[in-house]
């Protein structure tokens, strides 16, 4: 069957697929996320391109347009003029089609430059960090009927700061538009329904994925060398908190949870910086941490991407694989690429019982230590115990790789993938 699929999937004509994003670099869910389908994509005779505003991936197959990235200033005062208000005023609406204009332009170009047959926006159309650039696209898209698949992570009605704003009208022209040649795609059950309740717009779900197939990896010496360059000595616990520092990753309970294990060595290892949601989180993290007698360490200096490792020592795999416990007490998650991350690479993980985890993947039988919203002294037990009993730990995490294998894998990934690019050749 799978000899079958490959097959058909080699045969396809429309072979060169355009990634668009604000931002394709480093260790972000979204990115982490393009890598993964990109290849999958390639295995099967796709060659992948990039365009963003940031852009990691060789050169010869990106396309750069700084006005494309979030971070970008005339896109940061934007946003400050739009969010948080009620009122546009004439002069932003015109710097908004002026910068749209000029990424309508980009695309353009990006699509005669690689041949693009085929365009997948990567958030870009689903959360609106860039107004200008989801206008663009929507207007490219309709202009040229380009098949495209919207890959949506989250939703602007998923994050409070979008609700109070003074562009409703192009909210719901593009974020996310409803085009004959868009196919939707949602990583959970819930945004799913959101989607369609809302928008009215069909989509198809395909959760975030991991490589199960290929066996996790060990080594010692990397291990050692990185619990050197941080700082622990090489008996000190690697607690983990893979995620960036923002609010809703409530990094509060992780510095609970390393609080109350009562180590001789408290320390919280993060592997992701601050993110687009300012400083004053990191702030109040590195205090309360003080307050509670944890050492925060941060790595993300250390840390790249498969695709830049190169430029940085360490992976962001080399993290999960050197650490002895993962801490995950999110309060919402698109889906949970850390938890997946985690289970792949055989640790156990401290988990949140946040709205995705139980809808999506609690009911597949994985075996966490999980809590309600703050760790209580059982749940402490429960970690003390699988750090302190092998044959536990062992059964547990060989358990969740077995589940992982099954019903994340990139042979999930590319069945669902097959499925929406075979429309576009009927």
């Amino acid at each position: 069957m799978v000899d079958m699929l490959n097959l058909t999937i080699r045969n396809f004509h429309l072979k060169n697929i355009g990634f668009i994003s604000t931002r394709i670099a480093g260790i972000d869910g979204v990115s982490l996320e393009i890598e993964k389908w990109a290849e999958v994509l390639t295995q099967e005779g796709f060659n992948c391109f990039y365009f963003a505003g940031e852009v990691d991936r060789p050169e010869e197959v990106s396309y750069i347009c700084e006005l494309a990235h979030f971070e970008h200033p005339d896109i940061v005062s934007l946003n400050q003029k739009i969010f948080g208000v009620f009122h546009r005023t004439w002069e932003t609406t015109d710097k908004i089609f002026q910068i749209k204009n000029k990424l309508k332009s980009a695309l353009y170009k990006f699509k005669k430059k690689f041949g693009i047959d085929i365009i997948i926006p990567e958030n870009a159309l689903s959360i609106p960090l860039n107004i200008p650039l989801g206008i663009a696209l929507t207007e490219f898209i309709a202009e040229t009927q380009i098949p495209t698949i919207a890959h949506h992570h989250d939703f602007f009605w998923e994050r409070d700061r979008f609700l109070i704003n003074s562009c409703p009208d192009y909210i719901d022209q593009a974020f996310p538009p409803d085009l004959p040649s868009i196919q939707h795609v949602v990583i959970n059950t819930l945004a799913s329904r959101q989607l369609s309740y809302q928008a009215g717009i069909s989509n198809t779900i395909i959760p975030n994925v991991y490589d199960f197939e290929k066996t996790p990896p060990h080594s010692t010496e990397v291990c050692a060398r990185l619990k050197e360059d941080i700082g622990l000595h090489p008996d000190d616990l690697l607690i983990l908190q893979p995620t960036r520092i923002v609010p809703r990753k409530r990094i509060e309970r992780a510095i609970e949870i390393v609080h109350n294990l009562e180590l001789s060595r408290p320390v919280l290892i993060i592997t992701h910086p601050s993110g687009d949601e300012g400083d004053d989180y990191y702030r109040h993290i590195m205090e309360y941490a003080q307050q509670s007698g944890v050492e925060i360490i941060k790595i993300d200096h250390l840390i790249g991407s498969r695709k830049n490792h190169s430029q940085k020592p360490y992976t962001i795999a080399d993290a999960y694989l050197c650490a002895d416990l993962i801490t995950y007490p999110s309060r919402y998650e698109g889906f949970g690429n850390a938890f997946l991350e985690a289970i792949y690479h055989k640790k156990p993980i401290v988990v949140n019982r946040y709205s995705i985890y139980v809808t999506d993947i609690e009911p597949k039988g994985f075996e966490v230590i999980a809590f309600e919203g703050f760790a209580t002294k059982k749940v402490i037990a429960q970690i003390k115990r699988v750090l302190t009993d092998p044959l536990y730990r062992l059964k547990m995490t060989e358990k969740n790789f077995d589940l992982g294998k099954k019903f994340f894998s990139y042979d999930t990934l590319r069945k669902k993938l097959f499925s929406l690019i075979s429309v576009f050749h009927q």
